[in-house]
């Protein structure tokens, strides 16, 4: 079974092994998934199955042809839908839950990354600053010289300069699952993962 689960991450906390070691680890909250549509072949050009999570509370924020399609399906109106393509196997309505993911095993985390706004080189690229000795004058955290001479005359593509940070897609991959909580739908995963807390993550199984 190789389908994505969308997880919400709670915050970061830490267990002990047997051995006494301390793992830092970062909680997920992953509720119950429901097949909201079985793509195929000969329906929809490949096959795919999607799962639809979170029940919206709120029926005024759930449109008519999505109220139709979780109708179709025997489900209630969820707030996330995720796809997972060349998946077989499951049924309209049927439950995936975070019992899929096994203790020990590694998975793929994909999530947004905490935006920073605009930063400098420094914070941004790591830039290590102008020396801080006698003879600089406001320039300790400036990038230095970007361009050339007279030719080409121009700045280069790809120049490591000030810009916005954050708020970007990122794959943390071969994350191992360290504790798996069934009855509470939570899973600690080891290290820190991408995005802010409160955040919607995919959780992915690793392909092979």
């Amino acid at each position: 079974m190789s389908v994505s689960l969308l997880g919400k991450k709670i915050g970061m906390t830490h267990l002990y092994k047997e051995d006494g070691r301390q793992v830092p680890v970062t909680v997920l909250k992953v509720d119950p998934h429901f097949v909201s549509q079985v793509k195929t072949l000969e329906t929809d050009g490949y096959s795919a199955v999607q799962l639809a999570t979170v029940e919206q509370k709120k029926s005024k924020k759930v449109t008519k042809p999505l109220e139709g399609h979780f109708k179709k399906s025997g489900i209630a109106a969820q707030k996330y839908l995720k796809e997972s393509r060349d998946v077989d196997g499951f049924e309209l309505g049927q439950e995936v839950a975070v019992a899929i993911f096994e203790e020990g095993e590694v998975i793929n985390v994909t999530g947004t990354s905490k935006g920073r706004g605009f930063a400098g080189v420094m914070k941004r690229h790591g830039f290590g600053g102008a020396p801080a000795s006698r003879g600089t004058h406001e320039f300790f955290r400036h990038g230095g010289s970007i361009g050339n001479c007279e030719f080409p005359g121009r700045v280069a593509k790809g120049r490591k300069m000030a810009g916005r940070m954050g708020g970007d897609t990122i794959t943390t991959m071969n994350i191992e699952v360290v504790k798996v909580y069934k009855e509470d739908n939570v899973i600690l995963v080891k290290g820190g993962v991408p995005g802010a807390r409160g955040s919607i993550l995919e959780l992915s199984k690793q392909k092979g």
